[in-house]
């Protein structure tokens, strides 16, 4: 008996093998990055989720309407929405991402994707794939950034994670050997560690912020971290305006709350889990993960969303519409930065600062003592043109 599950085991482990090992040539042959300046026209995606997401996602496509109004209206951005990414329907299909939502996303450039639900043992749906890994495996969105910024402490920080590999990449095909004993993977590779950590120096250079700390826990997973740990080692050599150091997650977690040590920090860069762990972290800095936007880039396609959950129970309460659109709102920003925005991309995130941090004019508390998601982004709008948004801003700073 024990030795059919070794066998069972060993037959399982060889088709993971096999896979990373065809992802990895796949790697190898990739593209340049999209070049947007040259493009005639962008396609950019409005994918809605389920839980709260349709109700947020649909007031960040508002704000992003509006200030892509001209180029809509010449037709150099459209706006596609596409509908099917719900629970219900992964459900009913049994995939992370139903095959004709998937066709859709690949018609696009970029997508702004509202939060989706991941179930969990216990729940009442299936035990299908979270429909973040699968989007990132699928459109091969391998650098996950999180800035996070709150100048009135010395923050500012802008997170690398790896979105492919890690302890996500294959975390729906571990193996149970038998009822005593489960198993799960980790994967790293050498061309994955290398385009995350270059991604991370390059903007470290090019932004100016010119030092990368390397977050890992290669002192005791000495073979997947390790491999990630030297991949920076050796790419940090290429770069030498630009300063490296390196971090066990474990320290790195405590010394993020200490305010001596935190304003030292600018970029990061780590595998899938503990940027996961980290940003989130990060983001209560922010003022929780409600404020904090995410982007999610590959080579040919990118996608942007909000970094908290789809929060079902405020819609089984009747709450999605007082729902917080602020942090899929500087996704947006993240968004026509990426693009080639960057102006707009700037009022965007002055105005939401001015909203949300110094004016304060409306409040969102996820219930009706508060404003709705809607008059928050009509707030965010108005500011937006009414107010001569550097003069604010610069009373503030």
């Amino acid at each position: 008996m024990v030795e059919q599950q070794i066998e069972r085991a060993k037959q399982h482990f060889g088709e993971l093998i096999r896979e990373q090992l065809e992802r990895i040539e796949r790697m190898k042959v990739q593209s340049d990055f999209t070049d947007f300046k040259t493009k005639e026209k962008i396609i950019i995606g409005v994918a809605g989720g389920d839980g709260i997401g349709p109700f947020i996602t649909a007031e960040a496509q508002r704000v992003l309407e509006f200030l892509l109004a001209d180029d809509v209206k010449t037709g150099r951005v459209v706006i596609k929405v596409i509908d099917g990414l719900t629970i219900e329907k992964r459900a009913a299909c049994g995939k992370a991402i139903p095959d004709d939502v998937l066709a859709e996303l690949k018609t696009c450039d970029v997508i702004l994707k509202g939060p989706t639900t991941t179930p969990r043992e216990g729940d009442q749906w299936p035990n299908i794939e979270s429909a973040n890994v699968a989007m990132r495996r699928e459109l091969d969105l391998f650098a996950n950034v999180r800035p996070v910024s709150v100048p009135e402490k010395n923050i500012d920080w802008v997170f690398y994670r790896e979105n492919t590999e890690g302890a996500y990449a294959i975390g729906s095909k571990g193996i149970h050997v038998n009822e005593d004993l489960a198993i799960d993977f980790t994967v790293t590779t050498q061309e994955g560690s290398d385009r995350i950590i270059k991604a991370a120096f390059d903007y470290a250079e090019k932004s100016g912020k010119n030092k990368v700390t390397v977050v890992t826990k290669a002192n005791v997973i000495k073979t997947t971290d390790g491999k990630f740990l030297d991949a920076a080692k050796a790419i940090a050599k290429n770069y030498p305006t630009v300063e490296m150091d390196d971090w066990y997650i474990d320290i790195m977690t405590a010394k993020l709350v200490d305010e001596k040590r935190r304003s030292q920090f600018k970029v990061m860069v780590l595998p899938n889990l503990y940027g996961d762990i980290l940003t989130d972290e990060a983001a209560e800095f922010q003022g929780g993960v409600g404020t904090a936007g995410s982007a999610n880039i590959g080579k040919r396609y990118s996608m942007f969303e909000a970094i908290h959950g789809s929060a079902p129970r405020m819609v089984d309460e009747g709450r999605g519409h007082y729902a917080d659109p602020c942090s899929i709102i500087r996704a947006v920003g993240m968004l026509l930065e990426h693009i080639g925005y960057k102006n707009k991309a700037d009022q965007l995130q002055k105005a939401l600062d001015i909203c949300g941090l110094y004016e304060k004019k409306l409040v969102l508390t996820g219930r009706a003592t508060g404003a709705t998601g809607a008059e928050y982004a009509n707030y965010v709008m108005e500011t937006l043109s009414n107010v001569d948004l550097d003069a604010v801003y610069a009373r503030y700073q």
